[in-house]
C-alpha cells in the first residue's frame, strides 16, 4: 500500500472503528505477525526500539535517526498503517520540522510528541515541558507536515509521571484547542477519558497494560496502544525455551515451542526469490 494510502487508511479506521487497537511491535518480524493476526495498525515506540534494537533502557538514549531508521524497517515489513513515537520532538519549535519530515519520509502515518522532560521508566525526579513550549512544538509540527493526513498526536505524561489529573486535563484542553489530531494522556483512567471526551470531544489515545483498566474491551478510547505486547511475549517465550535447552541440551524437548520451519519461512516469500532466480538465470532448467 502506498504511504499516502496508509495515511488515508488510518484516518478511515479512526472514523469507523469505535476503538482501534495497536499492539506494539519491537522489530520487523513482530510487526508482520501483528498484521498477520488481523490487527489493522502497528505501533513502534522508543521502548521497544531501545530494548530490541539496541539493548538499552528507554531513557532518551536514542537519536532521531535511530528511531526513524527502525520505524522504516517496520513500515517496509507491513502494509498496514504504522504509528511511531517521536519522543519530545528532538528539537525546539523552530527546528522540529526536521523531526516531522524524517518520520514522514520513514513512511509512518502518525507520530506522538510528548511533554515529558526526561527520566521515563526510572526512579528519578520527573518533570514536564512547560505548556507554552509544548504548544509551540505542536503548532510547529502541524505546520511542518507535508501531508495533512499525517497525524500529530499530543501526549501528556502529567498523570503517569506527576500524578496530576488536573494538569493533564488542562493540557489536553489546550492541545485540543490548538487543533492536534489526537490527544494522549498516559496513565489516564477510563473515567478521566470519558470526562474529557464529553467536555472537549477530542480523539483520545491511551496505553493499556496487563495491570491497567481494559480500555479496548470497554471501548473507552479511540486508539489503544499496547506498547510492550510483542516484546514481553517474545522475551518470556524465548527465555523459557533457552533455559530448557541450556538445562538438558536436547532441542527435541522444546519442539512444541518452535514454529514449523516451512510455516515460518512462508511469510518471507522465498518462493518469489526462487521464481526470479529461474527467470533471470542464464541456464533455466
Amino acid at each position: 500500500m502506498a504511504l499516502s494510502a496508509r495515511n488515508d487508511q488510518l484516518g478511515h479506521l479512526l472514523e469507523h472503528r469505535k476503538t482501534l487497537v495497536a499492539p506494539g511491535a519491537f522489530d520487523a518480524l513482530s510487526a508482520k505477525l501483528i498484521e498477520e493476526t488481523g490487527f489493522e495498525v502497528v505501533y513502534i515506540g522508543s521502548y521497544g526500539t531501545s530494548a530490541s534494537g539496541f539493548g538499552l533502557p528507554d531513557v532518551g538514549l536514542l537519536s532521531l535517526d535511530d528511531l526513524c531508521g527502525y520505524a522504516k524497517r517496520v513500515v517496509d515489513a507491513v502494509k498496514v498503517p504504522v504509528i511511531a513515537d517521536a519522543e519530545g520532538g528532538f528539537h525546539d519549535p523552530a527546528n522540529i520540522w526536521r523531526t516531522v519530515r524524517a518520520f514522514e519520509e520513514s513512511g509512518v502515518s502518525a507520530i506522538h510528541i510528548e511533554d515529558h522532560a526526561g527520566g521515563k521508566h526510572a526512579e528519578v525526579p520527573q518533570h514536564l515541558i512547560p505548556l507554552d513550549q509544548m504548544l509551540a512544538k505542536l503548532r510547529a509540527a502541524m505546520e511542518a507536515r507535508r501531508s495533512p493526513n499525517f497525524r500529530i498526536i499530543a501526549r501528556t505524561d502529567a498523570i503517569w509521571a506527576m500524578g496530576d489529573s488536573n494538569e493533564a486535563a488542562r493540557r489536553v484542553k489546550a492541545f485540543t484547542e490548538l487543533g492536534v489530531d489526537m490527544v494522549f494522556p498516559t496513565g489516564a483512567k477510563i473515567d478521566f477519558v470519558k470526562s474529557i471526551r464529553k467536555e472537549q470531544a477530542p480523539k483520545v489515545v491511551v496505553i493499556e497494560t496487563p495491570s491497567s483498566e481494559p480500555f479496548a474491551k470497554a471501548e473507552a478510547a479511540d486508539l489503544v496502544i499496547y506498547y510492550g505486547f510483542c516484546l514481553y511475549a517474545a522475551a518470556k517465550g524465548m527465555l523459557q525455551a533457552l533455559r530448557s535447552f541450556r538445562k538438558d541440551r536436547d532441542s527435541s524437548n522444546i519442539k512444541n515451542e518452535f514454529e514449523d520451519v516451512l510455516e515460518f519461512e512462508k511469510r518471507f516469500d522465498y518462493q518469489s526469490f526462487a521464481e526470479r532466480t529461474k527467470r533471470y538465470s542464464a541456464n533455466p532448467e
